[in-house]
């Protein structure tokens, strides 16, 4: 059965930094496409001695991410 772990992607002080968030495991790049592909490869590593099926993860494709929004927020006026 194939496990889904979520992953968090952000900005740090220069490298991008992607989290998983089930287990403890972090890894940096320079795009965004290192950072994944970087935190595939720790996550790879971390289960290779493993059962993941022992870990209880989900088996339900999710996804998390953030949204950036202006500094002004519109002001709505009700008559």
């Amino acid at each position: 059965m194939r496990q889904v772990l979520t992953a968090y992607v952000h900005k740090g002080e220069s490298q991008y930094v992607a989290e998983c968030l089930e287990v403890d495991i972090i890894t940096q790049g320079e795009t965004i496409e290192t950072a994944i592909k970087n935190l595939q490869e720790a996550v790879d590593l971390y289960f290779e001695d493993e059962r993941i099926e022992d870990f209880h993860l989900s088996d339900t494709p999710s996804l998390l991410f953030s949204l950036e929004v202006e500094g002004k927020a519109k002001q709505y006026v009700t008559a």
